[in-house]
């Protein structure tokens, strides 16, 4: 679950015999919320996580008007730069979720509000159809970590298949469930654990039970302890080659969880967990309190997280999958150099800076960091969401590759496809120039996937991509619906794609604008386009290609070359980026 946070976070760190506040990787925190997933020696290190239904940000709405639910893809606002203190109206929405009274202000209080309250109270429906034999089915032992939703316990099994088996149980108090909230908070994440499955690094979910006063989630029993843990051991820094491997697990199991359809949202050392004490014991993620089902195109817009690891556009209220692959960036930019890309000593200057600062990759230790991965780290920490890698490509990412270790499916070439095939002619001409331009570490993740999609003769129709899907289904796909896309992607029912055009229909424009190589594979896909696509074109069809109005003519007619008439450089590298309204970064360059 998510966690209880402190106006201000004293982070300290202990070198030989003294002891300072910094922004290296913390040694005291506010506990965390439920104790996780597994059961681990919590010891207060965790860091604060957020669950709440508001921005930290001022409102663009008008007084009385709320935002678009969580499920429901809104509007989406240009929020403003944060106030002074934006950590107040957090704490606010913190406390609305979690059921606590808001602050009293100067004033009487209306005689019904009280009576609304009440009455609220006893409306939610706390029963939550699990089992009610909880205490005849496991004995419970000692405490093992404790958060401001609950707690962890050790426990065995008393009968049944898990008779004489240690278990984690996490215990979830109903008396603190009190608003609906919490309590679809709770409905959901058990929903979660049982549709995933499968997955090595995902803690394995044993059962849930109730009783009048609380919900026990049984699951796994990890003794390993927290990665925080681990990175503290060793004094704050993993080598290349251990982070490497920690890095891995986490962006498969990542990977593993986006391809069904769910989206963690609370991605931190403290939520992964070792099976043993052994060095290179396997890491299980846990913990999905906040996590929620997305489908491929779906935005989620209520803000949760924790501080030191949440993305941009999350703040923005209008976010994806990305946001876990900012967290796993920030993850290891800590394992690589044991301190927070993004640091501060209250919530509001940790926003500040993940809104508007850049990390630190000149002091010491990063010039002696590989060129590959400080790409890495910057690939996944771009503010810009649409230039971030999935976990997919990072795990095919130069600094990880392993030609031993196949890759997963990437849901993300499913959303590129439909866009492919639903655009102009002009639009995919395009596109085929610049996937003629590509660098061969591109190819190499296009290739896999689409061998993945099991091409026969050397194409691929809807039914590849289909079957695909249903290779990798669990009841999380389901239930988020991920098959969906495929009804938008039907004009791939009446024709075969090579992997000629399944690269063209495959690649980001905003990603491959994230390389350094950019400006030489541009120029070399105009070299190819201008033999092949360019084409004389008119400012008002430009327009119309681009779903623009006559105001954008002007701005237009510079991309437009005067000898002949066909789209200059200029015009090609702003046909394939597209027009954006509203960029929310572009303030914070």
């Amino acid at each position: 679950m998510g966690q209880c946070c402190t106006k201000q976070v004293a982070v300290s760190t202990v070198n030989g015999d003294q002891s300072k506040t910094s922004n290296e990787a913390p040694t005291s925190s506010v506990t965390g919320g439920g104790g996780g997933g597994g059961a681990s020696s919590h010891s207060g290190k965790n860091t604060p996580a957020y669950s709440f239904t508001a921005s930290p940000f001022t409102s663009p709405l008008p007084a009385g008007v709320a935002p678009s639910p969580a499920r429901t893809p809104g509007r989406k606002f240009r929020w403003p730069l944060p106030p002074p203190s934006p950590a107040k109206p957090i704490m606010a929405a913190l406390r609305r979720r979690q059921g606590k009274s808001p602050r009293p202000k100067d004033g009487p209080i209306p005689e019904e509000q009280n009576g609304d309250e009440g009455e609220r109270e006893r409306e939610l429906d706390k029963n939550f159809g699990y089992g009610k034999n909880f205490g005849a089915r496991f004995e419970l032992g000692k405490e093992v970590g404790r958060g401001h939703f609950g707690h962890t316990c050790w426990a065995k099994g008393k009968k049944g298949e898990l008779k004489g088996q240690p278990v984690a149980v996490k215990i979830i108090s109903k008396a603190k469930m009190t608003t609906a909230i919490s309590i679809e908070d709770v409905r959901r994440e058990v929903k979660i654990l049982k549709a995933l499955s499968g997955h090595k690094n995902l803690i394995k979910f044993h059962d849930a039970f109730e009783d009048s006063n609380n919900v026990y989630i049984v699951m796994e029993l990890c003794e390993g302890g927290e990665l925080l843990d681990r990175i503290l051991a060793r004094g704050g820094r993993y080598t290349e080659e251990d982070a490497k491997s920690i890095i891995v697990q986490i962006l498969s199991v990542v990977a593993f969880c986006h391809l069904q359809g769910v989206v963690h949202r609370d991605l931190k050392p403290e939520n992964f967990l070792f099976t043993t004490r052994d060095e290179d014991a396997p890491l299980k993620v846990i913990d999905f309190g906040l996590s929620d089902f997305i489908r491929p195109d779906q935005r989620l817009n209520d803000i949760v997280g924790s501080a030191y690891y949440v993305a941009p556009e999350v703040l923005h209220r209008s976010y994806s999958t990305e946001g876990d692959l900012w967290s796993i960036g920030v993850i290891t930019y800590i394992l690589l150099c044991g301190s927070r890309p993004f640091w501060a000593r209250t919530e509001s200057g940790i926003f500040r800076s993940v809104l508007r600062a850049d990390p630190n990759f000149n002091d010491s230790p990063w010039p002696e960091v590989s060129p590959e991965g400080k790409d890495f780290v910057k690939r996944l920490l771009n503010k810009d969401h649409r230039k971030r890698m999935t976990a997919v490509q990072a795990l095919a990412h130069p600094w990880l590759r392993d030609e031993s270790r196949d890759l997963p499916l990437d849901i993300s070439i499913y959303k590129l496809v439909k866009s492919y095939i639903r655009a102009t002619p002009l639009k995919r001409a395009a596109l085929k120039a610049l996937s003629k331009a590509i660098t061969e570490d591109e190819l190499i993740y296009l290739r896999a996937q689409f061998r993945l999609l099991d091409p026969k003769h050397g194409y691929v129709t809807l039914d590849n991509f289909r079957t695909a899907l249903t290779k990798n289904a669990t009841d999380a796909m389901r239930e988020a619906r991920v098959s969906d896309i495929l009804n938008l992607m039907e004009p791939l029912s009446y024709k075969k794609m090579d992997f000629e055009e399944f690269c063209a229909a495959a690649i980001s424009t905003y990603q491959l604008e994230a390389l350094e190589g950019w400006e030489k594979i541009a120029s070399t896909a105009f070299e190819f386009f201008e033999i092949e696509g360019n084409r004389s074109i008119s400012v008002e069809e430009l327009a119309q290609e681009m779903s623009l109005g006559p105001t954008a003519y002007p701005l237009l007619n510079d991309w437009i070359r005067t000898s002949d008439g066909k789209l200059s450089f200029l015009g090609y590298t702003k046909f394939l980026h597209g027009v954006t309204l509203r960029n929310a970064n572009s303030r914070h360059r």
